[in-house]
Protein backbone atom coordinates (compact mmCIF):
# COMPACT_ATOMS: atom_id res chain seq x y z
CA UNK A 1 0.00 0.00 0.00
CA UNK A 2 1.17 3.50 -0.78
CA UNK A 3 2.57 5.00 2.48
CA UNK A 4 1.27 8.46 1.54
CA UNK A 5 -2.30 7.14 1.44
CA UNK A 6 -1.86 5.34 4.76
CA UNK A 7 -0.52 8.48 6.41
CA UNK A 8 -3.41 10.55 5.04
CA UNK A 9 -6.07 8.13 6.28
CA UNK A 10 -4.45 7.97 9.72
CA UNK A 11 -4.25 11.77 9.83
CA UNK A 12 -7.98 11.90 9.13
CA UNK A 13 -8.59 9.57 12.09
CA UNK A 14 -9.28 6.51 9.97
CA UNK A 15 -7.09 3.52 10.53
CA UNK A 16 -6.89 0.73 8.00
CA UNK A 17 -8.44 -2.19 9.81
CA UNK A 18 -9.48 -5.60 8.50
CA UNK A 19 -12.32 -5.51 11.08
CA UNK A 20 -14.12 -2.50 9.52
CA UNK A 21 -15.69 -4.40 6.64
CA UNK A 22 -17.17 -7.24 8.76
CA UNK A 23 -18.70 -4.89 11.35
CA UNK A 24 -20.41 -2.82 8.65
CA UNK A 25 -21.63 -6.01 7.01
CA UNK A 26 -23.13 -7.15 10.33
CA UNK A 27 -24.77 -3.75 10.88
CA UNK A 28 -26.20 -3.72 7.34
CA UNK A 29 -27.57 -7.27 7.65
CA UNK A 30 -29.18 -6.36 10.99
CA UNK A 31 -30.80 -3.25 9.44
CA UNK A 32 -32.22 -5.30 6.58
CA UNK A 33 -33.59 -7.90 9.00
CA UNK A 34 -35.33 -5.20 11.04
CA UNK A 35 -36.63 -3.48 7.89
CA UNK A 36 -37.79 -6.79 6.41
CA UNK A 37 -39.67 -7.71 9.56
CA UNK A 38 -41.16 -4.21 9.75
CA UNK A 39 -42.66 -4.49 6.28
CA UNK A 40 -44.18 -7.86 7.16
CA UNK A 41 -45.72 -6.49 10.36
CA UNK A 42 -48.78 -4.33 10.72
CA UNK A 43 -47.24 -0.93 11.58
CA UNK A 44 -49.53 1.19 13.74
CA UNK A 45 -47.43 4.38 13.75
CA UNK A 46 -44.05 5.95 13.15
CA UNK A 47 -42.25 8.13 15.69
CA UNK A 48 -39.62 10.82 15.40
CA UNK A 49 -37.74 11.92 18.52
CA UNK A 50 -34.87 14.11 19.62
CA UNK A 51 -32.97 14.48 22.88
CA UNK A 52 -33.57 17.36 25.25
CA UNK A 53 -31.07 16.65 28.02
CA UNK A 54 -28.67 13.92 29.19
CA UNK A 55 -27.69 13.47 32.83
CA UNK A 56 -24.62 11.35 33.68
CA UNK A 57 -24.48 9.48 36.97
CA UNK A 58 -20.80 10.34 37.45
CA UNK A 59 -19.05 13.59 36.66
CA UNK A 60 -16.41 13.57 33.94
CA UNK A 61 -15.08 16.71 32.21
CA UNK A 62 -15.24 14.83 28.89
CA UNK A 63 -19.03 14.21 29.16
CA UNK A 64 -21.47 16.17 27.00
CA UNK A 65 -24.95 17.00 28.34
CA UNK A 66 -26.69 17.15 24.96
CA UNK A 67 -26.49 14.00 22.90
CA UNK A 68 -28.10 15.63 19.82
CA UNK A 69 -30.15 12.48 19.26
CA UNK A 70 -32.31 12.10 16.17
CA UNK A 71 -34.34 8.91 16.12
CA UNK A 72 -36.98 7.24 13.99
CA UNK A 73 -38.93 4.20 15.13
CA UNK A 74 -42.09 2.30 14.32
CA UNK A 75 -44.57 0.51 16.54
CA UNK A 76 -46.70 -2.39 15.32
CA UNK A 77 -50.31 -3.01 16.25
CA UNK A 78 -49.00 -5.66 18.66
CA UNK A 79 -46.68 -3.12 20.40
CA UNK A 80 -43.40 -4.38 18.89
CA UNK A 81 -40.88 -1.61 18.16
CA UNK A 82 -38.01 -1.18 15.72
CA UNK A 83 -35.85 1.86 15.16
CA UNK A 84 -32.62 3.69 14.51
CA UNK A 85 -31.05 6.57 16.44
CA UNK A 86 -28.15 8.80 15.45
CA UNK A 87 -26.57 10.75 18.32
CA UNK A 88 -23.40 12.01 19.94
CA UNK A 89 -22.29 9.59 22.65
CA UNK A 90 -21.26 10.72 26.15
CA UNK A 91 -17.94 11.91 24.75
CA UNK A 92 -19.28 13.82 21.74
CA UNK A 93 -18.51 11.09 19.18
CA UNK A 94 -21.07 10.40 16.41
CA UNK A 95 -22.83 7.12 17.28
CA UNK A 96 -25.69 4.92 16.11
CA UNK A 97 -28.14 2.56 17.80
CA UNK A 98 -30.15 0.06 15.72
CA UNK A 99 -32.77 -1.70 17.82
CA UNK A 100 -35.94 -3.71 18.29
CA UNK A 101 -38.10 -3.94 21.39
CA UNK A 102 -41.52 -4.05 23.01
CA UNK A 103 -43.82 -1.54 24.73
CA UNK A 104 -46.19 -2.17 27.66
CA UNK A 105 -48.98 0.23 28.72
CA UNK A 106 -48.83 1.48 32.32
CA UNK A 107 -51.83 2.06 34.59
CA UNK A 108 -54.12 0.40 32.01
CA UNK A 109 -53.98 3.54 29.85
CA UNK A 110 -52.59 4.57 26.49
CA UNK A 111 -50.91 7.75 27.78
CA UNK A 112 -48.21 6.07 29.95
CA UNK A 113 -45.93 3.23 28.90
CA UNK A 114 -42.74 1.32 29.60
CA UNK A 115 -40.59 -0.02 26.80
CA UNK A 116 -37.39 -1.99 26.44
CA UNK A 117 -35.23 -1.99 23.34
CA UNK A 118 -32.19 -4.09 22.53
CA UNK A 119 -29.82 -3.71 19.64
CA UNK A 120 -26.38 -2.79 18.37
CA UNK A 121 -24.49 0.31 19.42
CA UNK A 122 -21.70 1.76 17.28
CA UNK A 123 -19.50 4.83 17.62
CA UNK A 124 -17.41 4.54 20.79
CA UNK A 125 -13.91 5.00 19.43
CA UNK A 126 -10.41 5.65 20.76
CA UNK A 127 -9.82 6.67 23.50
CA UNK A 128 -13.34 5.78 24.78
CA UNK A 129 -13.91 2.39 23.16
CA UNK A 130 -13.59 0.64 26.54
CA UNK A 131 -16.31 2.81 28.15
CA UNK A 132 -18.97 0.34 27.01
CA UNK A 133 -18.75 -3.42 27.52
CA UNK A 134 -18.24 -5.89 24.66
CA UNK A 135 -17.10 -3.22 22.21
CA UNK A 136 -14.23 -5.31 20.85
CA UNK A 137 -15.23 -5.01 17.18
CA UNK A 138 -16.50 -1.43 17.47
CA UNK A 139 -20.10 -2.62 17.80
CA UNK A 140 -21.57 -3.50 21.18
CA UNK A 141 -24.90 -4.94 22.30
CA UNK A 142 -27.12 -2.54 24.24
CA UNK A 143 -30.38 -2.67 26.20
CA UNK A 144 -32.29 0.56 26.84
CA UNK A 145 -35.38 0.65 29.08
CA UNK A 146 -37.57 3.77 28.93
CA UNK A 147 -40.63 5.29 30.60
CA UNK A 148 -42.84 7.42 28.39
CA UNK A 149 -45.91 9.63 28.33
CA UNK A 150 -47.93 10.61 25.29
CA UNK A 151 -50.73 12.99 24.51
CA UNK A 152 -52.32 12.68 21.09
CA UNK A 153 -49.30 12.80 18.70
CA UNK A 154 -46.70 14.21 21.10
CA UNK A 155 -44.63 12.08 23.49
CA UNK A 156 -41.72 12.32 25.90
CA UNK A 157 -39.48 9.60 27.34
CA UNK A 158 -36.85 9.07 29.99
CA UNK A 159 -34.36 6.51 28.65
CA UNK A 160 -32.08 4.73 31.14
CA UNK A 161 -28.61 4.24 29.68
CA UNK A 162 -27.28 1.56 31.99
CA UNK A 163 -24.97 2.74 34.74
CA UNK A 164 -23.85 5.74 32.67
CA UNK A 165 -26.74 8.17 32.25
CA UNK A 166 -30.34 8.91 31.45
CA UNK A 167 -31.65 10.91 28.53
CA UNK A 168 -34.86 12.91 28.26
CA UNK A 169 -36.35 12.87 24.76
CA UNK A 170 -39.42 14.34 23.08
CA UNK A 171 -41.05 13.67 19.76
CA UNK A 172 -44.18 13.16 17.72
CA UNK A 173 -46.08 10.29 16.11
CA UNK A 174 -47.11 10.16 12.46
CA UNK A 175 -48.49 7.72 9.92
CA UNK A 176 -51.15 6.26 12.23
CA UNK A 177 -53.10 3.29 10.94
CA UNK A 178 -56.25 5.40 11.28
CA UNK A 179 -54.86 8.20 9.02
Amino acid sequence: MNPDITNRTQALGRENSPVKLPRWVVLTVFMFLVAGNASAMDIAEWRFQTSIYTHHWSSDPDHVSNSKLLGIEFETTKRWIGGFAYFDNSFGQPSQYLYAGYEWPLFKTDWAYFKVTAGLLHGYKDPYEDKIPLNGLGIAPAIVPAFGFKYKRVFTEIQILGTAALTWTAGFNFGHKSD
